[in-house]
């Protein structure tokens, strides 16, 4: 028979509604399993609405079949004496599981032998079990905050009024958070008028259907996505995404019909981001677009009730959200009435971090590293470094206080206003780009320069005063910030050698602020991020171990570097050269001192002859190669070579007695491995 359990609230926190129905939905279900009341092919269904958490289990037996359950104990080497007698862990393991010594067995589990007690235990009836299974699966909710209510004793994130436990068509008599279960719930607040008896679990979800609910997250999901989709066709327009906002209308609403709001075009004088946010994030309306991605003055509104004639939601909404545009309005007139540059000494006042300083104080370090990285890139050092020095302007701004998250959007606005150069506006906004992973990368080398120096400087001075991110704990956004350095310098491309921009982000702090070392732990760190980067765009583990164990500090040429060993590996010869090189490098390794360049003279076998030859023949056409960024030639000119080393390795010993042979044959090695290595370390390629 199938087993439904709801218990119905007061409005649920609209955020947590799908994690609270998940939890309570998962923590039910592994209970009943783990007791045996859910058969193999069970199957969970979660449903949650504002008002209530509760879940369809099929298959729930009534009573749970006898089993035998096994308990394990402590090892046998500590659990008896010298004597064969019980120690006092064993003694109490034995307590727990209400066994005696004679009843004790041993298991191994390869490693180690230990003590089992297994106890045969008769299957209980559900009645017996049903209740502290639903409290406890209640108490491992995630709830940041629980509430009590009226004068009851019970704790919980809202009130709660009603609950009901359905095992087929029987009432499973249980008592929760001071509930008595039943078979009773309650539809639409508004729609549905008395009480609903659920008779079997099976129409559960029609029955609440008939009571103006849908009571499945996903189907009223895709109900309101349907007729948000239609709205807008009818309206020739597009709605501006936002897939949190859809989770948390879904979390809002038993009912949802969209109607059409429309606020005075008046207010789209104001810088569409601005309106959208705050009918998006205060009001939770979609707004509409028209063809050109340009803010239309009406909206969508997801309302949970259904009416012949919806002029007064409609108004109503209107009213409602009026005032807030014209905050919007306000701050944006406010905001230009005093320049960006004009802002730049309220940035002392705010602290960017106790040990690093105020912002002004990075906002001067960010003019300096962008001012460096544009000349590096030849591009207008003065317009680089004014726009990391208005970068940070707009925190300071009405707008931007009220929402952060147009922090950059607003800076370009008002940049613009106030006559700087349209390049300088545009790095403003996109320095911080990108923000996630997919998002666009600024254009043009101003703004690069401008998001490289914000994105250094944050990990130079962070890994320097020792603000490592470990684990999954990466308050400042450290790995966020490396993953937007290498694909700007990787994706755009632009030719800078990482190595040289940390050291030119280090030099811009004030002696004493770094405590620790930072280039080689960030380097360390980005080339990390880097393998993961790669990997995650489907680069083969061998091929991006081979380039990146060169560390190769110019990262805009790693993707050309990867496509060559890719080719490099579809060579016969290249798992042979591979092995090679991995053999020269472990003979290497045993070397002393500083190898000779190799000498003819003191060549005695023919195959050290010819591989010299060969040596002295790819050389500088390998480095010509490399020099011209022609990677998959290098390594195809390297391919030419495997007969000559397959010959040596057969004919000559390296490590002779001759002190002078010996250095001379290492000394050949060392010329053939630093060619085989000039594009990537092949040795890592086929393992």
């Amino acid at each position: 028979m199938n087993l439904l359990i709801e218990l119905r609230t007061e409005e649920l926190p609209p955020k947590s509604l799908k994690a609270l129905s998940d939890s309570f939905a998962n923590s039910v279900f592994a209970a009943l399993k783990d007791q045996a009341f859910a058969a193999t092919d069970s199957v969970c269904t979660p449903y949650a609405t504002p008002r209530r958490l509760a879940l369809l289990v099929s298959n729930v037996a009534e009573q749970q079949p006898d089993r035998v359950l096994e308990k394990k104990g402590p090892a046998v080497a500590s659990g008896v004496d010298a004597s064969g007698k019980p120690t006092k862990a064993l003694e109490g393991f034995m307590r727990s599981a209400g066994v005696t010594f004679e009843q004790m067995q041993k298991a191994g589990d390869g490693k180690a032998e230990y003590f089992v007690a297994r106890i045969e235990k008769k299957g209980e009836n559900l009645d017996v079990h049903l209740a502290d299974i639903i409290v406890q699966a209640l108490k491992k909710l995630p709830i940041q905050k629980v509430m009590r209510w009226g004068d009851s004793e019970h704790q919980f994130v809202r009130p709660v009024h009603g609950l009901i436990v359905l095992h087929g068509t029987r009432v499973v008599p249980c008592e929760v958070l001071g509930l008595s279960s039943g078979n009773k719930t309650l539809g639409h607040r508004f729609l549905s008028s008395g009480e609903i008896v659920v008779n079997s679990p099976d129409e559960y979800a029609a029955k609440l259907m008939d009571g103006k609910v849908i009571a499945s997250i996903p189907e009223r999901r895709a109900s309101i996505a349907a007729q948000l989709d239609a709205k807008a066709k009818e309206l020739n327009a597009t709605i501006n995404p936002s897939d949190g906002l859809l989770d948390e209308v879904t979390a809002l609403v038993e009912w949802p019909v969209v109607y059409v709001g429309e606020f005075e075009s008046e207010y789209l004088e104001v810088p569409q981001e601005c309106l959208i946010l705050t009918m998006q994030q205060n009001q939770k309306y979609f707004p509409l677009l028209d063809a050109s991605k340009k803010l239309l003055n009406k909206f969508l509104i997801v309302s949970n009730m259904q009416v012949d004639d919806p002029k007064h939601i409609i108004g109503g909404n209107a009213r409602v959200v009026r005032p807030r545009l014209s905050d919007a309005r306000f701050f944006y007139n406010q905001d230009r009435k005093t320049t960006l540059a004009s802002r730049l000494d309220k940035l002392a006042n705010v602290v960017y971090h106790n040990k690093i300083g105020s912002v002004l104080q990075r906002v001067e370090r960010l003019e300096g590293l962008a001012q460096k990285i544009a000349v590096r890139l030849g591009s207008n050092a003065s317009l680089a470094a004014r726009a990391a020095r208005l970068a940070k302007a707009d925190l300071v701004t009405d707008m931007v206080g009220e929402f952060p998250e147009l922090q950059g959007i607003m800076g370009r606005y008002y940049a613009l206003h106030d006559g700087e150069d349209a390049a300088v506006a545009d790095a403003v906004q996109s320095h911080y780009q990108p923000r996630f992973a997919g998002d666009a990368l600024p254009q043009g080398p101003i703004a690069c320069s401008a998001a490289l120096a914000d994105k250094l400087d944050a990990m130079t001075g962070f890994f320097g005063i020792g603000q490592i991110p470990t684990g999954d704990k990466d308050p400042f956004g450290l790995r966020r910030a490396a993953l937007g350095v290498l694909r700007i310098l990787m994706e755009s491309p632009l030719p800078l050698d990482l190595a040289e921009l940390i050291a030119d982000a280090q030099a811009g702090f004030a002696p004493g602020v770094l405590t620790q070392p930072v280039a080689e732990q960030l380097l360390d760190f980005m080339f990390d991020r880097l393998r993961g980067l790669l990997k995650d765009a489907g680069h083969a583990q061998d091929v991006v171990e081979a380039v990146l164990a060169q560390r190769p500090t110019r990262i805009d040429l790693v993707p050309a570097k990867l496509d060559a060993v890719r080719a490099f590996l579809a060579l016969p010869e290249a798992l042979a050269l591979a092995a090679a090189n991995k053999r020269i490098g472990n003979i290497l390794k045993k070397a002393e001192g500083t190898l000779p360049k190799p000498d003819p003279a003191l060549f005695q076998e023919d195959a050290e002859k010819a591989l010299f030859e060969r040596v002295q023949e790819i050389a500088p056409l390998v480095n010509g190669h490399v020099a011209d960024e022609a990677y998959a030639d290098a390594l195809k000119a390297l391919a030419s070579v495997r007969s000559a080393v397959d010959l040596f390795f057969d004919k000559v010993m390296v490590n002779v007695e001759d002190t002078a042979v010996r250095a001379n044959r290492l000394g050949l090695l060392k010329a053939l491995f630093d060619q085989l290595n000039a594009v990537a370390d092949i040795s890592k390629l086929g393992v």
